[in-house]
């Protein structure tokens, strides 16, 4: 961590490793479990990453309201128990022999409330931890640190499913998540006026309204759901297509999705570098444009099946859009009144994981209607729509981060 970021922030960050560990751990674990021990196919495994995500679709703005109306810090670390405790339910029901796919989609979707909760409060906790100047470099240590989970986590899934089984992989998730508890009890945080009492359609009309008819959060909202889905439905597929069509173990599986990871740690470590040759808005674009070259390295697959040209895939994946993340979350605090950063995260969340069950149901389907290289085909035809959006929006010609909203809207 950067010794001119606040040790508070650190402290948050470290919180961003340990709780990012357990979701990637179990969100890789749980397809692996599936497919290996249950036999599940890509139908199956398309509605466990469904209801895995619908967290993300139903809890994200409830979190947000709660988000700017109480301590951010005491939220999260009151959703990342309960993730501890969702994950080590799991060693128990393999322990009294009635673990069952829908039983995995039901703790799945227990323990991303943890994720939900930390998404939505992070990003609005941070400009009261670091001065406005530093907002990047703050978000960009958040992404670094997130991505040592996504690097490790998925490989380390993978070994542990094929070395140990289940319980072990699911109760070191669980141990990762009470260390993130206990590094946001380090986390101080300044004590906020008492906002109205909560109304969540009205927030929600508000706060929609805000986003929508801004010229540079529409863009980024609408760029984000069109990659959301295409990232679904290529995720619905994956874990069965290695298995079936690329002939990828367990463990080969785990380490060609931890090159997402590692793509992601390359991207932030690039990132202050990228961000100060080029404009802001060309630097938004990268992302986007990497998330094609990644899409198109993945279909490549469906003519020369190959393990290493999907681990490719993985690692562009990573690489490029951490860029996007970085900048966007950066503009987002920048242009969002300070009152609405909890709920306009939320709001991005929503939109944004709400496109991840439906992408997930639609990669399910197409898997099992048409098979499971028609899912990379369509996969990447969403990921061309991503960047036609972006690019031909307001963001991609900014030239600099606009002002920032000096007053609250609401």
């Amino acid at each position: 961590m950067s010794s001119s970021l606040p040790s508070s922030f650190r402290a948050l960050a470290w919180s961003n490793v340990a709780a990012q560990s357990a979701e990637q751990i179990g969100l890789a674990a749980a397809p692996l479990i599936a497919v290996l021990a249950l036999g599940a196919g890509p139908g199956e495994t398309g509605m466990l990453a469904a209801v895995q995500t619908l967290p993300f679709l139903l809890l994200s703005f409830p979190a947000g309201i709660m988000a700017d109306r109480m301590p951010r810090r005491i939220l999260m670390a009151a959703a990342e128990a309960f993730r501890a405790v969702a994950l080590l339910s799991l060693p128990l029901l393999a322990m009294l022999a009635l673990l069952s796919i829908p039983m995995l989609a039901i703790l799945g979707f227990a323990a991303a409330t943890g994720t939900v909760v930390f998404s939505v409060a992070a990003p609005a906790l941070v400009p009261s931890l670091v001065p406005r100047d530093l907002l990047a470099r703050a978000n960009g240590q958040l992404e670094l640190a997130r991505s040592v989970a996504y690097a490790a986590g998925p490989a380390l899934a993978g070994s542990l499913v094929g070395w140990f089984g289940a319980s072990q992989t699911f109760a070191l998730a669980a141990a990762l998540s009470i260390l993130a508890v206990l590094c946001l009890i380090r986390v101080p945080e300044a004590p906020r006026s008492r906002p109205a009492q909560p109304h969540i359609w009205r927030d929600l009309k508000e706060v929609a309204a805000f986003a929508w008819n801004h010229p540079h959060l529409r863009p980024i909202l609408l760029t984000a759901v069109a990659w959301n889905l295409a990232w679904f439905v290529l995720q619905a597929a994956y874990v069965p297509y290695a298995v079936h069509v690329l002939g990828l173990t367990a463990s080969g599986i785990g380490t060609s999705m931890a090159t997402y990871g590692i793509g992601m740690i390359v991207g932030a470590l690039l990132a202050p570098r990228l961000v100060g040759r080029l404009t802001f808005g060309a630097a938004i674009l990268v992302g986007p444009l990497v998330s094609v070259a990644a899409a198109f390295a993945m279909a490549g697959t469906i003519w020369v099946p190959s393990g290493f040209l999907a681990a490719l895939s993985f690692f562009l994946f990573g690489a490029g859009p951490i860029l996007w993340t970085i900048s966007q979350t950066t503009l987002r605090q920048t242009v969002t009144p300070i009152a609405l950063l909890g709920r306009v995260s939320a709001l991005v969340m929503t939109a944004t994981a709400g496109a991840r069950p439906i992408g997930a149901v639609l990669g399910g389907a197409i898997g099992a209607a048409f098979g499971l290289q028609a899912c990379i085909a369509v996969a990447a035809i969403g990921f061309v729509i991503q960047l036609l959006i972006i690019a031909s929006s307001p963001v991609s010609k900014l030239a600099a981060l606009p002002e920032p909203i000096a007053e609250p809207v609401m």
